[in-house]
């Protein structure tokens, strides 16, 4: 018997500049997506060589129908996706919007519906315009806030009775982490004072800006419903040395700064002793703060892919954490990639969340990147996510007997796609294997994999079958 509410969504999730390709098609202009090289996440976009995985991705730009057809084979009630910013202007600072652009999502949203597929819509996943880069300085500028304001009234207004499900931006907090991809922030003879001030400048005028358009989406589809996003991570100290508890909460409040301010309207009480340890002094306008009180998010979004541990002593352990620091915990298993397997984090993530904002959740990433093989029989066996994801959503289950709210699951990359972490397709996610190399090698033909079949057996029993 499930335990899920009847209106829970099930789905996968992608993002347009990692599936589509066709990079300058139809008017397209360029994003910081296709200023990277394989492998990068944040290279200096002034020398740039090598092969480029999203100028071609998966070419999902002109297979989405079949693509479409196919995730809803599975039985999917939901997809989400991201809008290219670039695609309805292509410098980000048009006097109008690219038509063309803005037929395809269209075309792509008219599609998804007709198979059963409730869209779920990103406004900027990691493609921020070239040209407000290099114009601008990206969100360090606070003219982004008003261009990515227009840019949202423009595809509210064209896609008001297509979508009523949206997300402002794409793990926003991941800014801290990854500043080139999160915030367009380009550094060159910055000290590391310098970088995280405009840092924390990225961070409050993109808060600004997801502010903005969380108000124009109420008021243009009040039946839609808007959220924040956030890369979600259960932490957890290394020891019960007090130290590392401490650092753990210090974490804790770097990672939920931005829900605690879209949730709530409001900078937290800790803001003061966040700046001052980092040395920042930014510009926050008294208007500002007004916006950021009238534009409350809906739901809090997450990706849940790991969990990390902090001690206050990094010395003495031999091995460190991957992407967002820390140190490997022992008790866990890691992925070909070296994240750490954590099923039993995400109903801790959950029930943090739910707790600290009584808001619905949606858990809009969570997978497991492999290297998957293609058999001469066009066969794709992998187990290994199958009992990735059956212990996640197992997990997933228990939060919701604890009571968590939860308005849907999509998982990471239902279809293989270019890793935004790594910047490569060999790190495969999806439920269908795309016969494509980081070499740009390969037909591009889908086969689907095992775990194709047994996901769609997850759905058509609303979780309640994870044999």
């Amino acid at each position: 018997m499930s335990v899920f509410p009847k209106s829970f969504l099930w789905g996968g999730a992608v993002a347009a500049h990692q599936t589509e390709g066709a990079y300058l098609a139809d008017g397209k202009g360029l994003s910081i997506a296709d200023m990277l090289p394989n492998g990068a996440i944040q290279p200096s976009v002034k020398a740039i060589t090598g092969v480029y995985p999203y100028h071609e991705a998966i070419d999902f730009y002109h297979h989405y129908e079949t693509d479409l057809e196919l995730l809803a084979q599975m039985g999917f009630t939901v997809f989400r996706t991201s809008i290219a910013w670039s695609r309805i202007f292509p410098n980000g600072d048009d006097a109008t919007p690219n038509e063309a652009g803005l037929a395809y999502y269209e075309r792509v949203f008219a599609k998804a519906l007709s198979l059963g597929m409730q869209p779920l819509v990103t406004l900027c996943h990691f493609d921020l315009p070239y040209n407000l880069v290099t114009q601008y300085g990206g969100w360090r500028n606070k003219k982004l806030i008003k261009l990515f304001e227009t840019y949202a009234i423009t595809v509210f207004s064209r896609y008001k009775d297509q979508v009523k499900l949206w997300i402002t931006i794409n793990e926003i907090n991941m800014m801290f982490h990854l500043p080139f991809i999160g915030a367009g922030l380009e550094f060159e003879q910055e000290s590391e004072q310098e970088k995280k001030q405009l840092i924390y400048q990225c961070a409050h005028n993109q808060l600004v800006g997801s502010a903005l358009a969380v108000n124009a989406c109420h008021k243009i589809i009040p039946d839609a419903k808007i959220g924040g996003m956030i890369m979600a991570s259960a932490m957890y100290p290394f020891s019960c040395n007090p130290d590392d508890q401490l650092l753990v909460l210090e974490k804790e409040q770097e990672g939920y700064f931005f829900p605690d301010i879209q949730v709530r309207g409001v900078y937290p009480y800790y803001t003061q002793k966040l700046f001052k340890k980092a040395g920042v002094s930014i510009e926050i306008l008294p208007e500002e703060l007004d916006i950021l009180k009238e534009g409350v998010i809906d739901f809090v979004a997450f990706s849940y892919y790991f969990s990390s541990a902090f001690t206050s002593n990094p010395e003495e352990v031999s091995v460190k954490d991957q992407l967002i620091g820390g140190v490997l915990n022992p008790y866990l298993k890691v992925s070909d990639w070296g994240w750490q397997i954590d099923p039993q984090g995400l109903r801790y993530v959950m029930n943090k969340v739910y707790e600290r904002y009584q808001k619905p959740i949606f858990i809009v990433e969570n997978g497991l990147g492999a290297n998957d093989v293609l058999e001469n029989d066009g066969s794709v066996n992998d187990p290994y996510r199958i009992d990735y994801l059956r212990q996640h959503i197992a997990q997933m289950a228990l939060g919701v007997i604890d009571g968590v709210d939860i308005l849907g699951y999509t998982t990471w990359g239902p279809i293989d796609l270019v890793s935004a972490s790594t910047g490569e397709l060999k790190k495969r996610y999806g439920f269908i294997y795309v016969d494509k190399n980081d070499q740009g090698e390969g037909d591009g033909k889908r086969y689907l994999k095992a775990s194709f079949y047994w996901y769609k057996k997850v759905i058509a029993s609303h979780g309640a079958d994870l044999i």
